[in-house]
């Protein structure tokens, strides 16, 4: 996506860490890939309705796709768009393989704490995104199943499901635009599925933009007619609680 306003603010997350914000409806997040081989793993909640959270499943099979990348819209548990995807250098988001755990990270890396190694401690994508989402008074109950931006998690002809090394280059963009305001919960730690040797700290650099006006030929409204009633449930979610604009 073509922008013409500079960013509202940029600032890079490093590896390994976790960080949460509300983006405004009509803005976009701009996430860049610094180094290669980034992981970020992302959660979205309605900030006016906790209850109101990304749902993986409605979101898969409402545009028929495994994979989501460009033109694909994120949906929450209620019918209504969190964000459409409209920028994707990788070609292709997972949405299925989750975070590690603590257990998962020791047996691969290792086992580091805070109080030994500060910021080079090998923290977990489960326990990041718990610490995050305590901040909003959730909980373990409240972690629903993740996108990774910057991964990709492919199946063979066999069934098997696999991690494709190195899909992410150095400099790679990928941009959500926000269709409703929207609490986004993220973390750094690498994806369950990297088998590198050492554990990657690969930080990633996030930047907010003001969107460009939402047009009738727009290609996330438009890739599938379930995108259509999504923003139509946006539209009417929006009148009710006086916040829509033409």
């Amino acid at each position: 996506m073509q922008m013409n306003k500079p960013a509202l603010f940029t600032d890079v997350l490093p590896g390994a860490a976790h960080w949460s914000m509300k983006v405004p409806k009509g803005h976009v997040l701009r996430f860049k890939d610094l180094e290669g081989g980034a992981n970020l793993s992302l959660l979205m909640y309605n900030p006016d309705n906790l209850l109101e959270r990304y749902n993986a499943p409605d979101t898969l099979k409402g545009q028929h796709t495994f994979k989501l990348t460009n033109g694909n819209c994120l949906y929450s548990d209620m019918g209504r768009v969190f964000a459409s995807i409209v920028r994707d250098d990788t070609a292709w988001i997972d949405s299925v393989a989750g975070v590690a755990n603590k257990e998962k990270v020791t047996a691969k890396w290792g086992a580091r704490d805070y109080q030994s190694d500060r910021n080079q401690w090998k923290q977990n994508g489960y326990d990041s995104l718990l610490v995050e989402v305590a901040k909003y008074g959730l909980g373990k109950r409240d972690l629903a199943a993740n996108l990774n931006l910057f991964s990709k998690v492919f199946t063979k002809d066999s069934g098997d499901i696999c991690y494709q090394e190195e899909h992410s280059k150095a400099g790679d963009i990928i941009e959500l635009r926000f269709e409703m305001d929207t609490l986004v919960v993220m973390t750094t730690c690498p994806h369950p599925m990297n088998p590198a040797r050492l554990y990657p700290f690969k930080p990633v650099e996030l930047s907010l933009l003001e969107a460009a006006p939402l047009s009738q030929e727009d290609a996330c409204l438009n890739s599938r007619p379930e995108n259509e009633r999504g923003f139509e449930n946006n539209r009417r979610y929006l009148v009710q609680h006086g916040s829509y604009t033409v």
